[in-house]
């Protein structure tokens, strides 16, 4: 819960705190785990060797083995919060043709007090990065977390957004009957952008700076931004022994990281007559806000 919050800023200070200090032990050793196993120095002078189809494919791997790492970090800071339950497998949430057709209707904010049947799913899914579910506040973060949105043309933002609202219908019942009864009173549903542009605080993309509004630790945004840091340089440091024997020319070589590829209200359908238990407590749907949002 937060201790402090100034509006006017629009910060927030958790009881909750990371010290960096007395973490950088930990986080680095998330960085050498993620670095060794997809871009370490042999790796890259493999490809050197091998020529230049290797060289392409391996520094793809660069944005996908940082995405990689920042889902990990998250969940290992969140875990920081004796408070929060954080899953991030088989976490493949049907989007039935019923839901996607309820938030297509209707304004997010009128996508209150309802709930579908994890077990009537469709043809559609969605995997998110993380769920993290606040036992206290009962409020379940859908978490989308994109090392960038640079490529993102809007209307594939807004695709992505409805996919994950659709998804959002699911997860109280998902919760209840797969992962020991858990309750939720409250989805809301975030974007975590890692270069923090393009963000919409209100529509549900966040820059990852806002991180601790999320799992409410004071610290935790900015020791993401370490880990990004770490590992840039550690990618770097590896690039430039790899290089070495090369030629002359090889400190000329793509050494730049690679950008990541582009790679009213309406009832919903007819409803079971069968209610699951999380039928009988209204919950409420919607994109993820600050606490200075809160009250809105």
């Amino acid at each position: 819960m937060p201790i402090n919050n100034d509006a006017a800023l629009g910060t927030a200070s958790y009881i909750e705190l990371l010290d960096l200090a007395e973490m950088s032990t930990q986080v680095d050793a998330l960085v050498t785990e993620v670095v060794s196993s997809a871009l370490s120095v042999d790796l890259l002078r493999q490809a050197l060797a091998t020529g230049i189809n290797d060289l392409a494919a391996l520094l793809r791997a660069v944005p996908v083995a940082e995405g990689r790492l920042l889902e990990r970090g998250i969940g290992f800071v969140a875990r920081r919060n004796p408070d929060l339950v954080i899953l991030t497998d088989n976490l493949r949430l049907p989007v039935t043709k019923a839901a996607s057709e309820l938030v297509a209707m209707n304004d997010p904010a009128l996508v209150k007090s309802l709930s579908l049947d994890a077990d009537h799913g469709g043809r559609k899914s969605y995997t998110p990065d993380l769920l993290i579910l606040n036992k206290v506040t009962k409020v379940a973060h859908l978490v989308d977390v994109k090392r960038s949105l640079g490529s993102y043309e809007v209307s594939r933002i807004t695709e992505l957004k409805q996919r994950m609202l659709a998804a959002a219908l699911v997860v109280p019942d998902l919760l209840f009957k797969e992962h020991r009864r858990l309750h939720v009173e409250e989805v809301r549903v975030v974007i975590l952008n890692a270069e923090n542009q393009r963000t919409d605080i209100g529509g549900g993309v966040w820059p990852l700076t806002h991180l601790d509004h999320l799992v409410e630790i004071t610290g935790a945004g900015r020791l993401m931004e370490h880990l990004r840091k770490r590992f840039q340089a550690e990618v770097e440091a590896n690039w430039s022994v790899a290089l070495r024997g090369h030629g002359p020319h090889a400190d000329n070589a793509c050494s730049s990281r690679i950008a990541e590829p582009e790679t009213g209200f309406r009832p919903p359908s007819q409803k079971s007559e069968e209610q699951s238990p999380t039928d009988r407590v209204p919950v409420s749907i919607g994109f993820a806000r600050t606490p200075r949002m809160a009250g809105a």
